[in-house]
């Protein structure tokens, strides 16, 4: 049994999921509406405050989408009640980050500032020059946005200058060294 997929998904209050015939699931939160289409093959039970993901047999592929359909259910209420966050920081002199309404503007080293545009759902804040925080309430969409701002300059090993995951660590490598 898979350890991820029999554990029951708690949709607390103020929280509805409903599932229509094509097996695409409908969470409604305080914060938003969240859709996603699941295999029709799995069962869904909803009791008194729990949601319960069920497989018809024991076969490899029903026990793959066991768990991942558990998780995508789950993502989606925490994200419909609490949201996410990507912090992320940078590092290097003269690397800066300011937001320009709903856009975010990065100056990491280019001849050119690198602008990102908020996708539908996702917000920006940038408390310090060096900070920056990716929030919104789709889990998948949040990760993604926080690793195309990362892409632009990831973290070089030598000097360590560049954006990072708040919290990552960068493994330094030691540079040149002259003969003598």
């Amino acid at each position: 049994m898979s350890r991820i997929g029999k554990l029951p998904v708690a949709v607390g209050a103020g929280v509805t999921i409903t599932v229509d015939d094509q097996s695409v699931v409908t969470v409604k939160g305080p914060k938003g509406t969240l859709s996603q289409k699941v295999s029709p093959e799995m069962q869904l039970e909803q009791t008194d405050g729990q949601l319960l993901v069920k497989r018809p047999s024991d076969n490899k592929q029903h026990r793959a989408l066991h768990g991942l359909t558990r998780s995508l259910i789950n993502n989606m209420v925490v994200g419909v009640t609490n949201g996410y966050e990507k912090k992320l920081e940078i590092v290097g002199v003269g690397y800066k980050a300011t937001l320009n309404g709903s856009t975010l503007v990065v100056n990491v080293g280019y001849s050119h500032p690198v602008e990102f545009k908020a996708p539908e759902g996702i917000s920006f804040e940038v408390p310090a020059p060096t900070r920056i925080t990716v929030k919104g309430i789709d889990k998948q969409l949040v990760g993604q946005m926080a690793a195309d701002i990362r892409i632009t300059r990831p973290p070089e090993p030598y000097k360590g200058k560049g954006i990072r995951y708040e919290g990552e660590y960068v493994r330094r490598k030691e540079g040149k060294t002259s003969k003598k």
